[in-house]
């Protein structure tokens, strides 16, 4: 599959390895694991020598004669003896850019907490020596979004501060998707709706669903749901080692979630126990969920809901994850027939949310997002303010065209445009059918 997409991306990574020849920059890439990050480090942003090293799970002493394997083939240096500690291959690598500049890219750099966590501080420690007399572009890329965190922006430990430019990487922007449709003939507006909520733009998805030929439901939801398939423990792989122990919880708090409980008092009243430390770390610390209030509520507004910020992940728990022992059955089948029966149920809110998206992509509006009153009255899927040109935007969203009604859309609206006196009024009704 092509390269898309990520000229924001590219482009900073350009200029901060050009400024390399400065001093050495220090550069961190974060994003969830199969949104692209290595195919991203390893693009031809650099005239320069580039080096790549993974930070898998092996003994220190293992994993530096890996590296240095790639350091004698890729930058032509003469290493004698034997070097067993990442401290000495580092400070090694640092005095050789001083007089040759190259790049040097350490891919899932959060494994260095449990292969030695003393390296964190010998990297500082050779770097602030270093880096102004040097001339290395280094690229810092993670997939565990909590441990990077930590390791970058809490103060207290050794490499808060040090970094130049971080990039968060994202999941393809609608406009992407199009566009990678339109490339396969496959473009359609339930093609791209099907391919939103299955692939929440994820590169490693789309790129193995473009392989296998498969852009609608039918044909992802084969791919997903078949023996030996990636995806049935692609959640469970992808967060068993952020949560730890917990995860037990954490899950069943996911699951609920994707299955419609979003009010923190529904979530307890299931799992009988008090859920806010968890809701606070999914959110703060993992990345997980995001917290949504209603449109213009007040900052200590306590009525908000919560939602998976993953379509795939979404996907994932209310179907994967909730019928677990139809796949430890081998009832392939018979899931099948299930995620179809559910499909449309579920896929609604994701009609919203991908309209949500592609207002946000239009750069007009100064804030967007949902409306209800106490005891979700007066619903309002999108509610969207151009304060420039002094207008707002009033939208339902539906699956069935038949169900949208604008005189119950604008009696909804009553209380939320009294906000608005002197703005100009616009009042969408959208369905599937609305999307270009």
């Amino acid at each position: 599959m092509k390269f898309y997409n990520r000229e924001n991306e590219l482009a900073l990574l350009k200029k901060a390895d050009e400024l390399k020849s400065r001093r050495s920059v220090m550069t961190i890439l974060i994003g969830r694991r199969r949104i692209g990050k290595t195919t991203l480090a390893l693009q031809p942003y650099t005239q320069g020598k580039k080096l790549y090293f993974f930070i898998s799970k092996k003994e220190e002493s293992l994993l530096c004669e890996e590296f240095i394997g790639e350091i004698k083939e890729r930058l032509a240096i003469p290493i004698f003896g034997s070097i067993t500690k990442f401290e000495d291959l580092f400070s090694l690598l640092m005095e050789w850019g001083k007089t040759n500049p190259f790049t040097l890219i350490i891919d899932e750099f959060q494994e260095f907490i449990r292969i030695n966590p003393s390296i964190y501080s010998s990297i500082q420690k050779i770097w602030d020596l270093n880096k102004d007399d040097s001339k290395i572009h280094l690229i810092f890329s993670g997939s565990v979004y909590s441990l990077m965190k930590k390791i970058f922006e809490d103060a207290h430990e050794p490499l808060f501060g040090r970094a130049d430019f971080k990039i968060h990487l994202q999941p393809f922007a609608i406009s992407t998707l199009k566009e990678i449709l339109r490339d396969n003939n496959a473009y359609s507006s339930r093609s791209l709706l099907e391919f939103f909520i299955l692939t929440g733009g994820v590169a490693k998805y789309i790129e193995l669903f473009a392989l296998y030929g498969a852009f609608d439901k039918t044909s992802m939801i084969d791919e997903i749901i078949k023996p030996y398939s990636l995806f049935l423990d692609e959640g469970r792989n992808r967060l068993i080692e952020e949560f730890g122990k917990e995860y037990g919880v954490y899950f069943s708090i996911l699951s609920l979630i994707a299955n419609s409980k979003t009010a923190k008092s529904e979530i307890e009243s299931v799992l009988d126990k008090n859920v806010s430390g968890y809701l606070y770390r999914l959110e703060h610390d993992y990345n997980i969920i995001r917290s949504i209030k209603p449109f213009n509520a007040k900052p200590n507004s306590k009525v908000q809901k919560y939602e998976i910020i993953d379509n795939f992940l979404s996907f994932w728990f209310r179907f994967i994850y909730k019928y677990q022992s139809l796949i430890e059955a081998e009832n392939y089948d018979r899931l099948k027939d299930i995620v179809t029966r559910d499909f449309d149920t579920f896929s609604g809110r994701f009609l919203e949310k991908l309209f949500i998206e592609l207002l946000k992509e239009e750069k007009k509006y100064t804030k967007i997002g949902s409306y209800w009153e106490r005891n979700n009255q007066n619903e309002i899927d999108i509610v969207a303010v151009d304060d420039f040109n002094k207008e707002i935007l009033i939208a339902e969203v539906k699956l069935n065209p038949d169900r949208l009604s604008e005189s119950v859309l604008r009696e909804k609206a009553k209380n939320i445009i009294k906000q608005y006196a002197d703005y100009k009024i616009i009042y969408k009704l959208w369905s599937l059918d609305d999307l270009v």
